[in-house]
C-alpha cells in the first residue's frame, strides 16, 4: 500500500495540535499548512472538505539523504494530510518506503523505512 492513514475523532484542529507536538520529539518540524479547502474555495471553486496538507520537515535526515541521493529531493518535504471523511478526522501520508522505491537506490531503502516509522509513530499518537 502506497499509504498510511490513521482515524480519530478528535476534531481536525485538535488531531494537528497533537501531531505537532508529537513531530517536534522526533525532531520534525511544519514548515508550512496548505488549506486546500481554502485555496480553492478563494478560486470560486466548489469544494467543502476541510483538508489541509503540512509539509514536514527533519532538516538533519533531509540532509543526510539529499548528500547520498539528490533525486529524494522530488519528495520532500513530507506531506502529512489531515481531512474529514465521514464524520472522522484521518490523517496521513504516502509512505517513504512507497515512495523510494522511484528512486531505484537500494542504499536509501533503510533509511526511508526509518523516517516512514518515526512518521507513523508520531501519527498513532495523534489519534
Amino acid at each position: 500500500m502506497f499509504h498510511y492513514t490513521v482515524e480519530t475523532n478528535k476534531t481536525m484542529e485538535e488531531a494537528i495540535q497533537l501531531l505537532e507536538e508529537n513531530l517536534k520529539e522526533e525532531k520534525f518540524g511544519v514548515l508550512w499548512q496548505f488549506d486546500i479547502k481554502e485555496k480553492l474555495q478563494e478560486k470560486g471553486l466548489d469544494f467543502n472538505q476541510p483538508y489541509l496538507v503540512l509539509e514536514v520537515c527533519n532538516p538533519h535526515e533531509a540532509q543526510r539523504v539529499l548528500s547520498q541521493n539528490q533525486m529524494v529531493g522530488y519528495f520532500l518535504p513530507c506531506k502529512i494530510v489531515v481531512y474529514e471523511d465521514a464524520g472522522q478526522t484521518k490523517i496521513g501520508m504516502p509512505r517513504p518506503t512507497a515512495l523510494i522505491q522511484m528512486v531505484n537506490d537500494e542504499s536509501i531503502k533503510e533509511f526511508a523505512a526509518d523516517i516512514e516509522e518515526r512518521l507513523m509513530k508520531c501519527m498513532d499518537k495523534s489519534i
